[in-house]
């Protein structure tokens, strides 16, 4: 018998299976062959909100939650957000390398000039209402590009594929951009390709009528850095869903539209919008304790803190709590800092949060640095969107070339009538449908 296997035993029937084992995992389609009879459909595995299926392979992201370990192509995240802009973080997650100099050089160019909209774009963001959430804004945009980019629906050109995976690195932040200018009332502020990613993203955030604008070279820091640790973070829901509508072979553009309006949900990437408002509700240190007790007695929730893959401090959250520092140095003290760090004091103290894991998650600081730079909160998950456009790209890359992989159609276990037969519309009992 094989080491790497595991033996079940049917106690319906009295026999035994052995199932291979390859990678800490047995293939889901190996406990069809356990029936009961001949009619039986198979065995399935029942697994709401997929907490322990796997759906493909990657070599892209490592977590181990339990250790707090987060690596990008097998670079520690701490390392990367030392020492790479996040055009460099970028080429390595897509391509599973850092570039060499002369690489990075050409590969900033080539994002660098894609950066522009076409002016029938620009058009059509004029025409959402004043005031239209910025997210849903990115979201149908990025959709209504498919239509400007047709060849993109030639996802199996690996050089089709690289070009439109350019573009849209490239044009996120100046859709991002411009659908926050639209919701200020402020006219559009074109690409500058001179300045750097998160550089030139800022000028066409906040440039006013200054002849060349200069970002604060710490706040633009912070924001590369932030950018980094957002890059990917394995199959969490936009990712699932990336590679879910990928699966049917839709173009680009319309999958990352999915996996953005996947991530616009309060429970992904809206969650540090969360954060703000209830350290805004809180409002000031004295009123914590309290907000501590609502949580343990159930009638609230502790909004930035737990994950479902970190069962230790977020590595991410570590990062980002030392910017902060420096961020806020450039900008002035946020009295919300001080709510954060006497929340976080007592929940890394007290035995309920101990107990539960619940742990500082990424969402927990970033949105008082986003908040302190000069984002709304509403352009919080649009700037969650940006970086993590490169991350749901090379999975979606992975996705493509992966002869296994076949267009997603998960399973369902029917617990509804059978048989049921249809009566005269006036012997049908009242109420039993939906009012």
């Amino acid at each position: 018998m094989p080491e790497d296997s595991l033996t079940v035993t049917d106690n319906r029937t009295g026999k035994s299976y052995e199932l291979p084992i390859d990678h800490g995992a047995v293939r889901a389609m190996d406990l069809r062959q356990i029936k009961t009879d001949e009619n039986d459909f198979g065995l399935m595995l029942y697994d709401p909100a997929f907490m322990n299926t796997a759906s493909c392979r990657s070599a892209i992201t490592f977590i181990d939650g339990d250790r707090g370990i987060l690596e990008y192509r097998g670079y520690p995240i701490e390392e990367l957000a030392a020492h790479c802009t996040f055009l460099e973080v970028a080429y390595l997650v897509l391509f599973g390398a850092l570039p060499n100099p002369s690489e990075l050089d050409h590969w900033v160019y080539e994002i660098s000039h894609r950066t522009m909209l076409h002016e029938t774009t620009k058009k059509f963001m004029e025409g959402f209402r004043y005031d239209a959430h910025p997210m849903s804004m990115l979201i149908s945009t990025v959709a209504a590009l498919s239509t400007i980019y047709p060849n993109a629906r030639q996802i199996g050109d690996p050089e089709v594929r690289l070009r439109h995976i350019k573009r849209l690195i490239g044009k996120m932040p100046s859709i991002a951009a411009m659908s926050y200018r639209h919701s200020v009332g402020f006219p559009y502020v074109y690409p500058d390709n001179d300045l750097s990613y998160t550089e030139n993203f800022m000028n066409m955030l906040w440039k006013m009528v200054e002849p060349k604008y200069a970002a604060n070279p710490v706040l633009a820091h912070a924001l590369d850095v932030l950018f980094i640790l957002h890059a990917d973070h394995e199959q969490n829901c936009g990712t699932h869903t990336m590679r879910s509508v990928g699966s049917a072979h839709a173009d680009p553009y319309l999958a990352v539209a999915s996996a953005a309006s996947a991530l616009s949900g309060p429970l992904h990437g809206g969650a540090n919008e969360e954060v703000i408002r209830m350290l805004e509700e809180i409002g000031v240190v004295e009123n914590v304790p309290a907000h501590i007790e609502k949580v343990k007695n159930g009638k609230g929730k502790l909004m930035g803190f737990g994950h479902r893959v970190y069962k230790n401090y977020d590595p991410r959250a570590a990062l980002i709590k030392k910017i902060a520092d420096e961020v806020f140095k450039v900008t002035g003290y946020n009295r919300k800092l001080e709510v954060a760090l006497e929340l976080e004091r007592i929940a890394l103290s007290e035995e309920y949060f101990i107990k539960r894991k619940l742990y500082p998650n990424v969402d927990f600081y970033s949105g008082l640095i986003y908040q302190a730079i000069g984002f709304k909160p509403e352009m919080f998950t649009v700037l969650f969107a940006i970086p993590r456009t490169v991350g749901w790209l090379a999975q979606w890359q992975e996705l493509v070339v992966d002869a296994e992989q076949k267009i997603a159609r998960p399973r369902q276990i029917y617990t509804g009538a059978r048989g049921l037969r249809v009566a005269p519309i006036t012997e049908r009992v009242a109420g039993a449908g939906i009012r």
